[in-house]
């Protein structure tokens, strides 16, 4: 009877205070989609330009300046491409953090560095400084990108999980949209409509800070650093209830094993490690190359290339900002439904077509001097936002979803951290080189990354198994050991403690 009674009165999470967490977590989604959809908004701006970079913004008045070369300059593209080479560094002290401290204590460090780096980019007087605070920006995208997804998928239950993850990529999306709309009015207040732009960055920076003071940490960190019992009361709160025994004990092995793990980064270069090291870092690759990144960056600069005036330009990008979060709202309702390969592949198609008809359009009709027809342009509008549309329901989550959830808890962090810096390192390449590539490649910059579609596809059908429905801590035998190709790779025979046995562990535990 007292039993009954005490567990009548124990207390749980309510359901809306669970998706509360979840959502405060995906707000470091907001933060970095903020970013990406900002800086080429900013970098079209006339203001900013003559400020920052007049020789830019002289060859921009040119009337007759190459439509494909009026914006390639190396150091507008370091503005846009610094964050993400200070992000790709810090996600590997992140991984650290992460282990060591926790998921939430990693989310309170993104979001201090972030309002750092707000600080110094929307107060910025020269060059050096924009720069340094596109810096601090960085190893706060570093930090929060490491930790978000990990965050969602550790506790999200697991017929939801692909769902729940999605939201970190369904808030990229809302950061991009937003950053667009203010983008768009914000060009209207001059000189300093930049600084606004910049600076409003900071409202999901504190709104992450205020936020993940109020959520608990996830019961995989607490129970892996020793906290058994709070780890317990935490699932049991999040699941709310108390039959969480098999859950819990899975959890407890899986922090056994990683505590045997004494490097993690060495671990993650045995043969065992490998299949979703692979994974993990070609989904980022990938997911770069097909060329999403270029269009966000670059979306009023790429509508001004192919005619549009400047708040046309800006108004096309919030059309596009606001097709890719209606599209991965699509994703988050199929992802657990139709599983991770589907949508790529479908999404590999409407990429394909898409991109090579816009390289088609601009190589018939787009001259380095003239503008497309009314026609043309609006078609080349449309176009991108179905390519947008597919992205955002495929390669855009599914690129954080499947590195989270494929990695074993003694290489999580540290496998996920070389998807996160894989990630930043090719962002950064392409925010580095895509306007250079425009200038040189001109339209059939499309077909290049029409060509990489291609690819990414036959990788798709041949390699990429399917993690729908699997539990986290067992994608070992469910997952690569019956995969025709990777399961070879699953016998580690440099290593007596390798993948054999840890699956005898699990087993006899």
């Amino acid at each position: 009877m007292t039993t009954e009674s005490g567990s009548a009165k124990k207390k749980f999470y309510s359901k809306p205070f669970v998706v509360f967490c979840w959502l405060i977590a995906a707000v470091g989604g907001l933060m970095f989609g903020y970013d990406i959809g900002i800086s080429g908004g900013v970098t079209a701006m006339d203001d900013f330009l003559l400020k920052f970079f007049p020789r830019v913004y002289a060859r921009k008045q040119r009337a007759k300046e190459d439509n494909y070369c009026k914006f390639d300059d190396q150091f507008v593209q370091l503005f846009t491409s610094s964050l993400y080479l200070a992000a790709l560094v810090s996600s590997f002290a992140a991984s650290k953090v992460c282990s060591k401290t926790g998921r939430k204590n990693t989310i309170i460090s993104a979001s201090l560095f972030y309002l750092g780096g707000v600080a110094l980019t929307a107060g910025a007087i020269n060059l050096f400084m924009l720069i340094i605070g596109r810096i601090v920006l960085g190893i706060g995208v570093g930090f929060g990108n490491e930790a978000v997804p990990l965050f969602l998928s550790e506790i999200a239950p697991i017929n939801y999980r692909g769902a729940v993850n999605i939201l970190f990529q369904l808030f990229v999306t809302i950061g991009i949209l937003c950053a667009n709309l203010v983008n768009y009015f914000a060009s209207q207040y001059h000189p300093h409509g930049w600084r606004i732009a910049l600076g409003l960055a900071g409202v999901p920076a504190t709104m992450l800070f205020i936020g993940a003071f109020v959520i608990p940490d996830t019961p995989t960190s607490l129970i892996e650093r020793e906290k058994l019992e709070k780890g317990r009361k935490i699932l049991e709160k999040i699941r709310r209830t108390e039959n969480v025994d098999d859950e819990y004990k899975q959890i407890k092995d899986a922090c056994e094993l990683a505590h045997q793990v004494t490097s993690p980064f060495k671990e993650l270069m045995k043969r065992s490690s490998r299949p979703p090291l692979v994974i993990a870092i070609l989904l980022q690759v990938f997911q770069q190359f097909t060329g999403i990144n270029a269009i966000m960056f670059y979306a009023p600069v790429l509508f001004q290339t192919v005619g549009f005036k400047n708040d046309a330009s800006l108004l096309s990008a919030v059309i596009t900002g606001l097709v890719n979060v209606l599209s991965t709202l699509v994703s988050i309702k199929t992802v657990d439904k139709f599983g991770r390969r589907a949508l790529l592949l479908q999404a590999c198609c409407q990429m394909f077509i898409t991109q090579t008809i816009i390289g088609g359009i601009l190589m018939a009709y787009l001259k380095a001097t003239n503008s497309l027809g009314r026609g043309e342009a609006i078609a080349v509008v449309l176009l991108v936002c179905l390519y947008v549309m597919s992205f955002a329901w495929s390669w855009g989550p599914m690129g954080w979803l499947i590195p989270s959830e494929t990695f074993p808890l003694e290489t999580r962090t540290a496998g996920f951290a070389f998807a996160v810096s894989s990630n930043m390192f090719f962002t950064f390449l392409i925010a580095q080189a895509f306007l250079s590539m425009m200038c040189h490649m001109r339209a059939g910059i499309f077909f290049f990354f029409a060509s990489w579609i291609l690819i990414m596809g036959l990788f798709v059908v041949f390699f990429l198994p399917e993690t729908k429905n699997i539990p986290i801590d067992d994608m070992v035998e469910s997952v690569w050991k019956k995969h025709w190709f990777w399961k070879k790779y699953m016998v580690d025979k440099d290593d007596k403690k390798g993948q054999p046995q840890r699956q005898i562990d699990l087993q006899t535990a």
